[in-house]
């Protein structure tokens, strides 16, 4: 399955926007997204740069990372709060600044879970905010969603 192909062109925008209005919360309908550049560098030449799947942006400024992952990778985690500090970073303006930042959400499609999670028996979506020591959400605009699917079944090639 070529997630580029089924999501990630003009064409099958409204795909997308299906896919994540149906993980994300009603308060975060999406209406249009913009295809934003996937090819993320560093902030010197020596830094590591990021290639996102897909990456774009809604009709408010928030922005969107998604990413496909069919074999397990240990650090699986780490890479997605790793992407999504590009688009945080992006947001920064020259000069004057109030820090105000728009939402990041980086969706991982998944076929495999985490070894380390432990989810309900019929939880095949996560949704990972920043929360304090008594479970409230401290800050909701860096939201990692998880989607485990059995992505073999999709593809003609397995």
């Amino acid at each position: 399955m070529d997630l580029k192909k089924i999501f990630g062109e003009e064409a099958s925008k409204p795909l997308l926007i299906d896919f994540l209005n149906a993980l994300l919360p009603q308060a975060n309908k999406i209406i249009d997204l913009i295809f934003k550049n996937t090819e993320h560098l560093g902030q010197t030449e020596a830094d590591r740069k990021a290639i996102f799947d897909i990456y774009c942006e809604n009709e408010n400024g928030e922005k969107f990372i998604v990413e496909l992952q069919k074999a397990k990778q240990n650090f699986f985690k780490e890479r997605t709060v790793y992407y999504s500090t590009f688009p945080i970073r992006e947001q920064a303006e020259k000069g004057e600044w109030d820090y105000n930042l728009k939402a990041v959400y980086c969706v991982g499609i998944l076929d495999f879970t985490f070894d380390d999670y432990e989810p309900e028996k019929s939880e095949v979506v996560h949704i990972i905010k920043l929360k304090n020591q008594y479970g409230k959400t401290f800050y909701n605009k860096n939201t990692q969603v998880y989607q485990q699917v059995k992505l073999k079944s999709y593809d003609n090639r397995n």
